[in-house]
């Protein structure tokens, strides 16, 4: 059986190509997916691609889903360009939700344009606070961050759950999960009549600037950028493998808090139990698909978004099941790595035994 040794100079090249390598699999993959459920694989990936986009809401809710994911994963790119693996940017962003949620529930009745850039800041705070519990674990303690902070998602939804079964529970809400509805100076007001896309996409496109700017034009990134591949380097230069981590963790998480104010002030427009179909963990995939460069992160977040889409409109007309979404974002993470490993590495075949 072969077996795998590292190339000595990974191909450049190569690298760029495996995202388009792992979606060509997917597509190949879901064909025969498609096959095998008796659909017709054309007609199928017409539904799953073209059809979500034949209208303009189609395209507002393409931005409206494609927002939260390229800001969560802009933040997620700068830790794992630092090897901070933060995959718990779910739980951050409804840490986010939270703080932000809990000031439109406060100012209830207030009529006041500050209101919403409040709730934005509160978000931040909030999504940065649930980063740096990481953050601690990992500087103080030594606790892998890949576990801490998925755990905390799921604190960060039992978290929610309560708030919005007990303390913030709508009173008039027929005794459902959920908060009062957000007054409209606590809204991102929609852009078009009947469409759902609003400013919060600016914040978005705004974040992958400034992630462009620092990546390219900052020292401090080319510092975390270093921490993360060489670490002994990096010590030997005097960077501090603490303030990496801290920073990683805290613009992961500030990203992700943000994001998660502009569900609950966008499309939801109240707190409930599914503020987010997922979005902090199919961020993972935009970041990696996006090979953790802005540009790449913003056409990968509109893919996955068109995923998103794809996905419910598949529901409908093709009567496939809720799961085909995930499944689809699973081999395509699937592939990807694999593709990566084949850019890192090459197959060499096992040694014959020597018989004496």
């Amino acid at each position: 059986m072969p077996l795998l040794e590292p190339r000595p100079t990974p191909s450049a090249q190569m690298r760029l190509w495996s995202p388009l390598i792992a979606i060509g699999l997917t597509l190949l993959v879901g064909s025969l997916l498609f096959l095998s459920l008796g659909k017709d694989p054309i007609e199928a990936f017409g539904v799953f691609f073209i059809q979500p986009l034949s209208s303009g809401n189609g395209w507002s809710e393409l931005m409206v889903k494609a927002g939260p994911l390229i800001l969560i994963a802009q933040g997620l790119a700068i830790g794992f360009r630092a090897r901070i693996y933060n995959i718990g940017a779910e739980g951050q962003l409804i840490a986010g939700a939270l703080a932000g949620g809990g000031v439109a529930i406060a100012c209830d009745g207030i009529d006041a344009w500050w209101v919403l850039p409040l709730m934005v800041v509160a978000g931040a705070i909030g999504g940065a606070l649930w980063g740096a519990i990481p953050a601690l674990l990992r500087t103080r303690f030594n606790a892998q961050e890949t576990l801490t902070t998925l755990m905390l998602a799921y604190v960060a939804s039992f978290a929610l759950s309560y708030m919005v079964n007990g303390p913030w529970r709508d009173p008039e809400g027929m005794n459902f999960p959920q908060s009062i509805m957000f007054g409209d100076p606590a809204l991102f007001s929609p852009w078009f009549e009947g469409m759902r896309v609003n400013a919060s996409i600016l914040i978005a496109a705004v974040a992958s600037v400034g992630f462009w700017i620092f990546t390219s034009r900052s020292f401090l990134a080319y510092q975390l950028t270093v921490g993360g591949l060489a670490p002994a380097a990096a010590r030997y230069a005097g960077f501090s493998a603490d303030r990496t981590v801290w920073i990683s963790l805290l613009l992961s998480g500030l990203t992700a808090g943000i994001a998660g104010v502009g569900e609950v002030a966008g499309p939801v427009g109240q707190l409930n139990l599914n503020i987010s179909p997922g979005y902090g963990f199919a961020a993972i995939i935009v970041a990696y698909l996006g090979r953790l460069n802005a540009i790449g992160i913003v056409l990968a977040g509109l893919l996955m978004a068109l995923l998103y889409l794809g996905g419910e409109a598949a529901q409908v007309a093709l009567q496939l099941p809720a799961a085909i979404t995930g499944l689809f974002q699973g081999m395509l993470l699937f592939f990807l790595l694999g593709a990566d490993v084949f850019v890192d590495y090459r197959l060499r075949p096992r040694p014959k035994p020597v018989i004496a």
